[in-house]
């Protein structure tokens, strides 16, 4: 009862942040749920935090007119955040979403913009587009970075224990779970161009610039795993450039990208780190991303089985410490719910994810989620991939935070192994 009353009250301020807060830019024609192919499913009416505070507003006039007010696809909102890895957030935060061409034909385009500041001293602030031409023609991703970070690290691999290591490796194994902590800047910049082949198919390719300078590492030990690898594969430890090309397959059918009822995301992409466009080492990495949607109830759209794989495999090269793949290492830092950011990590990382989300509301207000994930890296002290695994768990509630763009404001508690666990707070789903 007291985490309830805990909750709610959290809640209240929350949203009471947000009131007369989003812009009036898209029509509505009804209140109707209407999904892409799927709007025969529901008839009950979608309710979002925008229509609470419309109910709730003593000052609100009758709507005497028979137009519908407009409502914006754009969501404003105080970005307040928490999750083991970073602690506390507070910034502001702005998502919107749009199609370009007719809904049946063409995916919705997403928007993002953020700048936060947490309590362990790290500034981020960026700018990010998904846009879908008319009739998906084309797409563009791409986004803009400038940060000053602070990220834990417990070493390379997966924190099994190893038989009779060398000092170095013993300290980059990390068994008992000693904490470094990284302190750097970092200033990036990514595009890519998609062309579709065929209805869902795209292929393309982009460029990727990533600067991260004054690389310190803080801790209560002689030397650090970031020292010690960068010794161990003739990196810099204290700047680096991670700059090259990338080339891209893509398929999709899923109906929306916020939260999908159905259908299918994958993504490949071989990122190429050149010499000649300013990376200290080539490095080759084909990383994969694969997601699927089932449908478990035409009468209730938001009740759905979902499945996330992501992989980053090393075809060749060394990269450089910081940007190995890992725990919350994936484009949108979502992996691993009951790890902090990097945990677990390798030359090679891969990871899966099932979720089961069910709605506890008739007008989608209120769902929820369960979840469960596991993952696996290799290392340089001869750990395979697939040769240790550790797993981690569990559940959530979502609020529906705008019906235009179906944006949930996300908030999970999760537990992995080591003693791990805490709370994780955002917008949309993990995947």
């Amino acid at each position: 009862m007291r985490c309830m009353r805990y909750l709610s009250t959290f809640l209240l301020l929350y949203f009471a942040c947000l009131q007369n807060s989003f812009a009036q830019v898209v029509s509505i024609q009804d209140s109707s749920i209407v999904l892409r192919d799927t709007s025969q499913f529901v008839d009950s009416r979608l309710y979002d935090v925008v229509d609470l505070f419309q109910d709730l507003n003593p000052f609100r006039k009758a709507d005497t007119t028979s137009t519908q007010k407009t409502r914006s696809g754009i969501s404003y909102l105080p970005n307040i955040n928490y999750n083991p890895s970073i602690g506390f957030q507070i910034g502001l935060k702005a998502v919107g979403g749009v199609y370009l061409g007719d809904k049946k034909t063409t995916s919705m385009s997403i928007f993002a913009t953020s700048a936060n500041y947490t309590t362990r001293g790290i500034f981020y602030a960026y700018l990010a587009h998904d846009t879908y031409t008319k009739d998906n023609r084309w797409n563009l991703k791409g986004n803009l970075v400038g940060a000053k970070l602070v990220g834990l690290d417990y070493g390379l691999g997966m924190g099994v224990p190893l038989e009779n290591p060398e000092v170095d490796e013993a300290i980059m194994n990390n068994p008992e779970r000693d904490r470094y902590v990284n302190h750097y800047n970092v200033y990036g910049f990514s595009e890519r161009l998609y062309k579709q082949l065929l209805p869902g198919m795209f292929v393309g390719g982009g460029v990727f610039f990533e600067l991260k300078r004054q690389v310190r590492t803080s801790s209560e030990f002689n030397t650090s795993p970031n020292v010690i690898y960068s010794g161990w594969n003739n990196f810099n430890a204290t700047q680096n450039n991670n700059n090259g090309l990338m080339f891209n397959l893509q398929y999709l059918t899923r109906d929306n990208p916020n939260s999908a009822y159905t259908g299918i995301y994958t993504d490949v992409v071989l990122r190429m780190n050149q010499i000649w466009m300013g990376s200290q080492k080539n490095a080759y990495q084909l990383q994969t991303d694969v997601r699927k949607y089932w449908q478990l109830s035409e009468r209730r759209p938001n009740h759905v089985l979902a499945f996330w794989n992501y992989g980053s495999y090393n075809i060749g090269g060394s990269l450089f410490y910081l940007d190995l793949p890992g725990t919350g290492k994936d484009p949108y830092a979502r992996s691993g719910r009951g790890y902090t950011n990097g945990y677990f990590k390798g030359i090679s990382f891969f990871y899966s994810e099932i979720e089961y989300r069910f709605p506890i509301l008739k007008n989608q207000f209120l769902s929820g989620v369960f979840f469960a994930n596991v993952q696996t890296a290799n290392d340089q002290m001869g750990t395979k991939l697939f040769q240790q695994w550790q797993p981690a768990g569990g559940g959530g509630l979502r609020v529906l935070f705008n019906k235009m763009t179906r944006t949930n404001l996300c908030i999970d508690y999760a537990f992995g192994k080591f003693g791990q666990r805490g709370l994780f707070l955002g917008l949309n789903e993990a995947f």
